[in-house]
């Protein structure tokens, strides 16, 4: 694949010098390729933002460089970079209607009339806005806003996306709807695109490629898959995939096998597949996702007493008093088939065994 973007060693800081320093990003580097769906994740603060800020040109790095197509484009304003931004809060002209809001840019740029109205009618064919464009920004939803947001950036027909928490404002059902919606415009234009958001629901259902964050750092990458069915840390394990974690005590490690005690029961689990080694004694995390534990009434080596139970429709999540500790257990439903459990009620625990991440405390 193309190399489309490159970030080398890229280091911002904030007030350089001062008492409130801060260094949002710490020799970031980053390439993507053309046509690539990249999101970085990460909590808030970790300096998303600012690399995509930085990509756009409206932040300058304190040291480092940043490449389109092979070119440094350090010196370059953001007009003169060919990427469009969408923004967290839209950033519509109330008194403009949809059509003017997307022309926007292209008026700006002194574009013939016809070619204007041509350009906009295949923005909005293409997110779905036919027949909205004599409306103002006020009297539509926040999808549909976004949509015009989402619109006016393909119509300048730039080389790169870069989204912003652009979903952030909507609601779950929205939310599901729109990411879809920008899912199926990249796909279909090709688009390179960045995407920062803190949901780990958006990134895992659009991306190609993930890359999680934290203090300026990229701390995993890899495929949606990768990143979610291995977690290189118990921060990756509980941010994208709300682990639990449970102690345990190494007793022995043989080959492809370690020996663990977990409360007064011993457990075999296959090594660790990132390949560390643990010694025998060591005190150590367990991590395991919610939905790779089940609960039975049919008695197993591990038993605990439910807490909490709160249905959810398609699965009820339930917080299990377990080994002095409370771990997470989400349950599908069907309808007429799933026993329910209630707070107060002891149950039976069956863990899936292949799914034991290893980690040291």
């Amino acid at each position: 694949m193309k190399e489309h973007l490159r970030l080398s060693h890229i280091t911002k800081i904030f007030n350089p010098g001062k008492k409130n320093e801060i260094v949002a990003l710490d020799d970031f580097s980053l390439t993507v390729g053309k046509g690539e769906f990249i999101t970085l994740l990460g909590p808030s603060g970790c300096g998303k933002t600012t690399a995509l800020r930085i990509i756009a040109g409206f932040e300058m790095p304190t040291s480092g460089s940043v490449f389109i197509d092979g070119e440094d484009v350090g010196g370059l304003t953001p007009d003169r970079r060919d990427t469009s931004m969408v923004f967290q809060n839209y950033a519509l002209f109330p008194h403009l209607s949809v059509f003017e809001n997307i022309a926007y840019g292209l008026r700006i740029k002194h574009r013939p009339e016809d070619v204007i109205r041509n350009d906009v009618a295949m923005a909005c064919q293409v997110v779905n806005l036919m027949g909205m464009e004599n409306r103002f920004p006020g009297t539509l939803s926040g999808g549909q806003q976004q949509r015009v947001a989402l619109a006016r950036s393909l119509v300048m027909r730039p080389k790169m996306i870069l989204f912003d928490e652009p979903l952030s404002n909507l609601d779950l059902k929205l939310r599901v709807q729109t990411r879809s919606e920008i899912k199926r415009v990249q796909q279909l234009l090709e688009m390179t695109v960045l995407y920062v958001t803190h949901d780990h629901s958006e990134a895992l259902s659009m991306s190609d490629h993930i890359l999680i964050m934290n203090h300026g750092r990229i701390i995993q990458s890899g495929t949606p898959e990768e990143i979610y069915n291995n977690p290189a840390s118990t921060f990756v394990a509980d941010f994208i995939g709300n682990a639990n974690f449970i102690s345990a005590t190494v007793e022995e490690t043989e080959g492809k096998r370690v020996t663990l005690t977990l409360g007064s029961r011993i457990i075999i689990l296959k090594t660790d597949p990132r390949g560390e080694s643990f010694e025998e004694g060591e005190e150590v995390y367990l991590a395991i996702k919610p939905e790779a534990i089940a609960l039975s009434e049919e008695k197993t080596d591990f038993k605990g007493i439910v807490e909490v139970k709160s249905f959810l429709g398609p699965y009820t999540e339930y917080k299990i008093e377990f080994d002095g500790s409370f771990i997470n257990v989400f349950q599908h439903n069907r309808p007429g088939k799933t026993k329910f459990y209630h707070p107060g009620e002891p149950v039976f625990l069956k863990f899936d065994h292949s799914q034991f991440h290893i980690y040291r405390k």
